[in-house]
């Protein structure tokens, strides 16, 4: 006999089962059970759906699970994705050549890039033309695209319609990081050098002139000597982060996207004063707005505030750097892309938050999402339902509660009660019938057995009801769905009458409708009866050339009979 005591719970060694007096108790061992393989310590891990963006429907859903990072650019009607084999794939619209494939062909299907297959993509970016630039984890850097301002830095303003390695003034050189704006191109290096090139009508290349750069050149000026650790580009400005935390702007500043309290491009980098004693680790530019992130979870903001884009709870420009609270929270992400005014981050609970034009609207105020990624934001409410940054995107592998009692039916390994049904078992747990099932709950409290035989109902009927049980749900063709809707108006399970009324209507036909009607009425089901009996009138000639129809239950047949006729189903 197992030990019997009247306290919280014990342990069975016989077993190696838990059972609590608690029946809260022991559901909630039987999910930890289930999840302690799988726990995480990581507060900040974020499991991304890439299915949010538009143009992924075009992708084949089975599809969808292989991937491993993705980057949906321009108006959002192109992607490129890498999937966990290190296979590269685009697909969408191909304006200016931007998906590599050597035409301009638009393309509905994912087709693969051949020239960049397992070259290891760590970074990617891009422009309005739209043109790409990527990083591979060697640190060579490839572009193609749109190339009218030399923004390839191949030293051409011809397009490229593939792929092409940018190597000047970048041999031997290891790049780690890629920033795009409007028309001009911008990467890092291992040793924190920058190099940028393209569209400079603003000095957004830094080069000191307003004249385009075609191929990479370093930037110097204020940054010389210094160690670059983080890039971003507006539509036209560029932004720097250095190693001990200040920011340097350059480039187009007629919104005060440069926080330097002016409106004047600057065609040089140049420190943000306003900055000074505070240490940024990270910085995102918005069309004509930045977003700065210190590492002390603090955020400032400055620049076009025309929807609301800098969180302030106004709309006017701020030219000077500005700093926004969001619920006294820590902030630990900061996003903004520079084909958008929308601005998003995420605190260190896990809160995502998001602000400036969202679908059309403008929020002034960063407003608390029930998204669990930033990127999230952008597939769903920015403009153009395009990434922020390359997105990686990690395997879900967590059990939410109701998928954890999913997994756990059926499991002889933690079941503490099993139903023998036409010579099968099926594996329960009390605890959890108890809870779900008023008709179980007395059955089991008259019952100590740890085997209980059904012969009232079918295998796949009394399954499907176990099932439903942890699950909600039901899998069951509608000809056994008739023997669990009499499972169910026998116990009272009023929602489970539902689903197998449901369940039954969308596999009705000819063949099966005199069948399932006599269930409707048998179970009383009125809204299922009224449902068949339609049907039938609507396909008469061949319900009533069937043998459910000739072997009718007499008194039925008469009440059909006369309804029909009623309804107008004889007249000529």
């Amino acid at each position: 006999m197992p030990l019997r005591i009247r306290s919280s719970g014990y342990w069975t060694q016989e077993t190696g089962t838990s059972v609590f007096a608690d029946p809260g108790l022991q559901v909630l061992w039987i999910i930890f059970k289930t999840q302690i393989a799988q726990l995480r310590f990581s507060s900040s891990l974020t499991m991304v759906d890439v299915g949010k963006w538009p143009i992924f429907a075009l992708c084949p859903q089975e599809d969808l699970k292989f991937i491993q990072q993705a980057c949906v650019f321009a108006s959002g009607n192109e992607v490129l994705y890498i999937t966990k084999d290190d296979e590269v794939f685009v697909m969408g619209t191909n304006c200016s050549g931007c998906l590599g494939t050597g035409d301009a062909q638009s393309i509905i299907e994912p087709r693969r890039l051949d020239s960049l297959c397992g070259k290891r993509i760590v970074g990617l970016s891009y422009g309005t033309g739209p043109h790409i630039v990527i990083v591979t984890s060697e640190g060579e850097v490839y572009s193609w695209g749109h190339n009218a301002y030399s923004q390839l830095g191949n030293g051409s303003t011809n397009q490229a319609l593939t792929p092409c390695q940018v190597s000047t003034n970048l041999v031997n050189k290891k790049v780690v990081n890629v920033a795009c704006g409007s028309h001009h191109s911008m990467v890092s290096t291992a040793d924190g050098e920058l190099y940028a090139w393209g569209y400079n009508n603003s000095g957004q290349v830094g080069s000191g002139s307003t004249a385009n750069q075609p191929i990479p050149r370093k930037v110097t000026s204020c940054l010389q000597n210094k160690v670059v650790v983080s890039i971003a580009c507006g539509q036209m400005c560029s932004m720097a982060v250095v190693d001990n935390g200040e920011v340097y702007a350059w480039g187009y500043n007629g919104n005060g996207q440069l926080g330097l309290g002016s409106s004047g491009n600057q065609p040089t980098p140049c420190r943000i004063a306003a900055l000074q004693g505070i240490r940024v680790e990270q910085v995102v530019c918005g069309y004509a707005h930045t977003l700065a992130l210190t590492d002390e979870g603090g955020m400032y903001a400055w620049g076009a505030n025309s929807y609301g884009q800098l969180g302030t709870g106004n709309k006017s420009n701020q030219s000077y750097p500005v700093q926004v609270c969001v619920d006294k929270e820590r902030i630990v992400e900061i996003a903004a892309c520079h084909l958008s005014q929308t601005s998003a981050a995420k605190s260190q609970s896990g809160q995502v938050y998001m602000w400036g034009q969202c679908r059309g609207q403008s929020v002034i105020l960063p407003h608390l999402t029930h998204f669990i990624s930033t990127d999230d934001v952008f597939a769903c409410f920015s403009a153009a339902a395009s990434m922020w940054r390359l997105l990686s995107v990690e395997p879900d592998d967590h059990l939410t509660v109701a998928e954890s009692l999913k997994k756990e039916f059926d499991n002889p390994d933690t079941a503490d009660l099993k139903f023998l049904v036409d010579d099968k078992y099926i594996y329960v747990h009390k605890v959890l019938l108890r809870i779900r099932c008023e008709h179980l709950c007395s059955l089991l409290h008259e019952s100590e057995e740890e085997t209980i035989e059904m012969n009232q109902f079918s295998y796949p009927v009394f399954h499907a009801f176990l099932e439903y049980l942890y699950t909600d749900n039901i899998s069951i063709p509608p000809e056994d769905a008739i023997g669990l809707l009499e499972l169910a108006t026998l116990y009272r399970e009023n929602r489970l009458k539902q689903l197998c009324q449901q369940t039954i209507k969308q596999g009705i036909c000819e063949g099966n409708a005199v069948t399932l009607l006599s269930a409707a009425v048998k179970y009383d089901a009125q809204d299922l009866e009224e449902f068949c009996f339609r049907f039938c009138v609507n396909h008469m000639t061949l319900v009533t050339q069937t043998d459910a129809f000739t072997e009718m239950d007499c008194d039925l047949l008469k009440n059909f009979i006369n309804k029909a006729s009623r309804a107008g189903a004889f007249k000529n």
